[in-house]
């Protein structure tokens, strides 16, 4: 799926390799099993090369990305997920004007424009701001022995949404999944050296697009510009492991402005965005 991902990208693309392992492994999963409620399936050609997938995340929730080349595996993608899944409303997440959006349709599939979505933001790294100086902080990437540190300080940032699923376990086994570089995840350190932002950097070497796959800022910590300051750290060591272009995909409706306005501040350019397709199957299930 991730050698899929790379071979197709484009600014349009649904997925970036890091995304897949991001998705995957954040938190505790048996990594040569499905979840518990969740199914992945994928396609191949007549000489080996996947050329679509789809991801079901639950029994209304389906992921998926099909090689434009072969846009009659979307279909087989649908039919697949309404096998499997006994939801009554189904919803299926592509980007604008995807391969997959006339199989969509012709499955009884709608645009739910009232949905919460994603625009992807890119930048030419060429023209990276320097990274900036916060008094009383500084930055350094993560260490390989630390990722028990660097999941807590995930968590505590993200610790609005609730309990965080990622723990101590799940980054040291996100760590080792490909494309994971230890130099490319970056913290800021307080003044008594505890991590308290973070931004991870997933660098595909093929097509030299670094996704930013999350940043987060401890709440007593907020408001000193770390969030940006510690992307813009990571950002300047993707440049240096040789990536091109920067890529991130913050929500890009009203309901979560926040991070989308960071990102364009920093100097990233908005693109593509996704659409959410839903269908009723009128309570019957499949």
């Amino acid at each position: 799926m991730q050698d899929m991902c790379s071979r197709l990208w484009s600014p349009a693309s649904r997925f970036h390799p890091g995304q897949l392992a991001w998705n995957r492994y954040y938190a505790p999963v048996d990594a040569l099993r499905p979840r518990a409620g969740e199914a992945i399936s994928f396609w191949r050609d007549r000489v080996g090369q996947v050329v679509g997938f789809g991801w079901a995340e639950g029994q209304d929730w389906l992921e998926l990305q099909v090689d434009p080349a072969h846009p009659e595996v979307a279909e087989e993608v649908l039919d697949w997920f309404e096998e499997w899944s006994d939801a009554a409303t189904q919803s299926v997440l592509l980007m604008e004007g995807d391969t997959a959006e006339d199989a969509c349709h012709a499955a009884g599939f709608a645009p739910d424009e009232t949905a919460p979505f994603f625009r992807h933001h890119l930048m030419d790294l060429s023209s990276l701001p320097p990274a900036p100086e916060v008094e009383g902080y500084r930055f350094r990437h993560v260490d390989p022995d630390e990722g028990r540190t660097r999941a807590a300080c995930h968590a505590a940032a993200w610790s609005d949404f609730g309990t965080s699923e990622v723990t101590g376990e799940s980054y040291e086994v996100l760590m080792s999944a490909w494309p994971y570089r230890a130099g490319l995840d970056w913290v800021a350190i307080d003044a008594l050296g505890r991590m308290v932002a973070s931004a991870l950097v997933w660098l595909d070497p093929a097509t030299g697009v670094g996704l930013v796959e999350p940043v987060g800022c401890v709440p007593e910590h907020r408001g000193r510009g770390l969030a940006g300051a510690v992307t813009l750290a990571a950002l300047h060591a993707l440049v240096l492991a040789g990536g091109r272009t920067a890529l991130v995909t913050p929500r890009g409706d009203d309901g979560y402005p926040g991070p989308m306005r960071l990102y364009r501040s920093l100097g990233f350019q908005p693109g593509a965005r996704t659409v959410t397709w839903t269908r009723s199957l009128g309570g019957l299930g499949s």
